[in-house]
């Protein structure tokens, strides 16, 4: 079993050079006109790389460019948006039924309290409507900006298929099902595999940990409760330093917060998986990933290659947003002019 996961991870590079063989950075970012157009769509067949070539060409230019506008004023608006794009996309499918803002919204629910990352949505749509009006929607900008977001910190480019629909509905009931932090690797395998991904895509895509805080509240159960085995939740062991460094830290304020990658924190890389080797993943269920049989030998794989974890990441986060989506005549859903109320609210 051990010796079989690198061999998967070494066969996913394979595919993620096809999906993410432009390079990395700004320097290297492609737009429309410099992409070779494929022949056959790897995925839903009614989502396309070249949904927008016509309709929209300047779509992924205007996209970019604004990242790099609110990234350059807050770096730690990337992982805000990659945190939006799974929770949008792990509640119902991709179909940004979380940027809808009304009573009893997902993103009214308790689960999205700390979510951010909606007014970037919002500047980008509204730059948008006024190149191509009604056109875009806000699902595909949602996907493209966190994208752009990753590769902004240092991250690996993909190539984004389009033509994803938005949602008519959002229920807060729903965000329920999200994953805090807490859960065991077989939750969390259960979790992921019920929307079509598997045990690799949830070691790699827990690697956006990479960048990102949490709250002293979040961690609390982490770092003050269950240790030594006294609770009945999952809390493997963790660095004494460390915790040191977190009691203290979240001793006086809850609303504190603490980074996710102690080392690294403000750069997209494989740093995170080195932490767990060290017992210094901050949350419980980052931290079973090194402990548990079935994900530790790819943890390992990754800290050992850290290549690896680029080029996955990248085949990843292309499965994560083609989850559920609306797409194509026959499926319920619309392109919103304002991200934040469907249609027939505006």
């Amino acid at each position: 079993m051990k010796s079989s996961i690198p061999s998967i991870l070494l066969l996913a590079v394979h595919v993620s050079i096809v999906c993410a063989g432009w390079g990395q950075g700004e320097q290297d970012f492609p737009t429309f006109t410099t992409l070779p157009l494929p022949h056959t769509q790897p995925f839903d067949h009614l989502l396309s790389f070249d949904y927008y070539h016509q309709r929209c060409p300047q779509l992924e230019q205007i996209i970019h460019k604004k990242l790099q506008h609110w990234i350059a004023k807050d770096r730690t608006i990337a992982a805000s948006l990659l945190r939006l794009h799974f929770h949008d996309c792990f509640v119902t499918g991709c179909d940004a039924s979380i940027l809808l803002n009304h009573e009893g919204s997902e993103r009214r629910a308790e689960e999205s309290k700390t979510l951010r990352g909606f007014q970037v949505i919002d500047d980008i749509k509204a730059e948008v409507e006024k190149s191509c009006p009604a056109t875009v929607s806000c699902t595909d900008i949602l996907t493209a900006a966190t994208r752009d977001a990753t590769v902004l910190l240092g991250g690996p480019y993909w190539r984004v298929p389009y033509g994803r629909k938005d949602s008519l509905t959002s229920d807060q009931k729903d965000a329920e099902t999200l994953p805090t932090g807490h859960e065991s690797v077989t939750t969390l395998l259960e979790l992921f595999q019920s929307k079509g991904l598997n045990l690799v895509d949830l070691v790699v895509l827990s690697g956006a940990h990479t960048i990102g805080r949490t709250s002293c509240t979040a961690i609390q159960q982490r770092v003050y409760q269950g240790l030594n085995g006294t609770s009945g939740m999952p809390n493997p062991p963790i660095d004494d330093r460390y915790l040191d460094y977190l009691q203290r830290k979240c001793k006086c304020a809850s609303d504190e917060y603490v980074d996710l990658d102690a080392t690294t924190p403000t750069t997209f890389d494989s740093q995170f998986y080195a932490n767990l080797e060290k017992k210094m993943g901050l949350l419980s269920s980052d931290q079973s990933l090194y402990s548990d049989s079935r994900t530790s030998p790819i943890v390992n794989a990754l800290i050992q290659t850290p290549s690896l974890f680029r080029h996955q990441f990248a085949v990843s986060m292309v499965r994560l947003a083609n989850i559920q989506v609306l797409s194509g005549p026959h499926e319920a859903g619309e392109i919103r002019t304002n991200c934040n109320f469907v249609n027939s609210y505006q």
